[in-house]
């Protein structure tokens, strides 16, 4: 999970319009987005209720998005 939050923060190191502009960068992020959500995921209840300051919820609802609707989640992106 660290490896993917740490590429996206190289990916999106450019700033917003070089990401807005690129859809290499957008398909990099949002599948690391998507990969950081299913790693939440299978982690363990007690894990995850042990840092209750984390959205886990939020994150694995993020990825679900990304997954089922990502043609809609791409539109935004142009």
């Amino acid at each position: 999970m660290r490896e993917c939050g740490d590429r996206i923060e190289q990916y999106v190191s450019g700033g917003r319009d070089t990401f807005m502009h690129s859809t290499l960068i957008q398909d990099a992020v949002l599948r690391n987005l998507q990969t950081l959500g299913q790693s939440a995921g299978r982690l363990s209840d007690t894990l995850r209720d042990g840092h209750p300051e984390v959205n886990w919820r939020g994150i694995i609802g993020l990825r679900n998005i990304l997954v089922h609707d990502y043609l809609g989640i791409i539109d935004l992106c142009t």
